[in-house]
């Protein structure tokens, strides 16, 4: 039996419909006014809701029929004595399935009732394509980003591609569109943090050149390399900004883009040995600010191997600023020089460790096995260069295997973020 919860306009000689409706065979569910017609229509959760309200406009029914489609939409027949066109229409925007104006009789019951209800049913399917047929757009453009990070991370053709995700997909129980949202988020996480990671080398890199121009090393255009470097941080900042939520991480980038500026002001001046302090401190604020947004980035991905990127990625910074403490303590006055030689020596000890953690790492591959060998020789080289810091030949050994020691941890650290993918290998 159809059920009905009555709403009428109070003040009004309201029509017997609670009376003509049980007559038609109508379970009639109670009565209330418009106030309560959401309340009483969610506890009772009747078929159809039959209202009287001759001047919805003037009263409460179209603000409680819009808190009903929001909360439970149901089939709502109206009658009313506005016959106006702005009243049909906003009933038909609040879904009202059924408007009547002027009259009704008994006998018009039951078949507006059902031609109410049917209608409704009928705007549901509608708005469930409607929904379904948005999903898979969504859904296909979600798709399409997933093939090209794959396409270019991997080397793919599309329809490859397309295969590995249909592949995993099912492999996994998920659907396309779903793990393509994943895979869109993991490669979003890993660029940010290795966009994140880099200015912490950048940093220290900035330093390094600047020493290396006051102290220069034989075929190494430090002035050159250092414009190229303020060119990168510039642009990975920008990026960060672009990318980076400003509600989640603008308290860490703001700063980090605050002491970024106070550094480039600084390199603008001519290099002198007694401004490598200063210039020093001013790297250090940016390398403290670059390590929050770094270890906050990976703490707030979802991506569990993104340690394996970071601690790559970090050694490049390590890399960098054993050059920039062995620079200093050779241009340095002995008091001032000291400090850095003497850190120099831990930097070079964290190196090493952060080097064999990585070639224990599970993510490992035969190719980022055979890359770690090859950024193991030059740290050896490196660390020779160390040595012989003295002299320019040592120096221009020392430079050397840095500029190559970087271009390896530059490559593994984005051969660690392909192999964090372990779900498309």
């Amino acid at each position: 039996m159809t059920s009905a919860l009555v709403i009428s306009a109070p003040g009004t000689a309201a029509p017997p419909l609670a009376d003509a409706l049980q007559a038609a065979g109508i379970h009639v569910l109670g009565a209330c006014e418009c106030d309560k017609l959401v309340q009483q229509a969610v506890r009772g959760a009747p078929d159809v809701v039959v209202c009287w309200e001759p001047q919805p406009a003037e009263s409460g029914l179209f603000a409680a029929l819009e808190l009903l489609s929001r909360t439970q939409p149901m089939p709502v027949l109206v009658f009313t004595a506005d016959a106006s066109a702005e009243g049909a229409q906003r009933a038909l925007d609040l879904g009202v399935s059924g408007w009547v104006v002027h009259g009704w009789s008994p006998a018009r019951l039951r078949p507006l009732l059902q031609l109410t209800q049917a209608r409704f049913a009928h705007e549901q399917r509608l708005r469930v394509e409607r929904d379904e047929a948005l999903q898979r757009l969504e859904e296909r453009k979600l798709v399409d980003r997933a093939k090209g990070i794959l396409m270019r991370s991997h080397g793919l053709s599309e329809d490859e591609a397309f295969r590995r995700l249909r592949g995993a997909a099912m492999q996994g129980k998920l659907r396309v569109g779903r793990l393509s949202q994943q895979l869109i988020d993991a490669a979003r996480d890993a660029e940010a943090l290795n966009r994140s990671g880099q200015l912490r080398m950048l940093s220290q890199r900035l330093v390094a050149l600047q020493a290396l121009r006051l102290a220069p090393a034989p075929d190494v255009d430090a002035a050159a390399l250092q414009a190229s470097a303020r060119r990168q941080a510039q642009a990975g900042l920008e990026q960060l900004g672009r990318s980076l939520s400003q509600a989640t991480f603008g308290d860490l980038l703001q700063p980090l883009q605050a002491a970024w500026g106070a550094l480039e002001r600084a390199l603008d001046a001519a290099p002198r040995p007694d401004t490598l302090p200063a210039l020093d401190a001013l790297a250090e604020t940016c390398l403290e600010a670059a390590e929050k947004l770094t270890r906050a980035l990976e703490a707030g991905s979802a991506l569990q191997t993104l340690s394996a990127v970071n601690l790559a990625g970090r050694q490049r910074m390590l890399g960098q600023r054993l050059l920039k403490q062995v620079l200093l303590g050779a241009l340095l006055a002995t008091s001032e020089g000291a400090q850095p030689l003497s850190q120099a020596a831990a930097t070079a000890r964290e190196f090493d460790q952060a080097l064999q953690r990585l070639q224990q790492l599970p993510l490992s591959s035969p190719a980022i096995r055979i890359a770690l060998d090859a950024a193991a020789r030059e740290w050896l080289r490196m660390q020779q260069g160390v040595r012989e810091a003295g002299h320019a030949s040592g120096r221009r050994q020392l430079a050397q295997a840095a500029e190559a020691l970087l271009a390896r941890f530059e490559e593994l650290t984005g051969d660690y973020e392909r192999s964090a993918q372990q779900l498309f290998d």
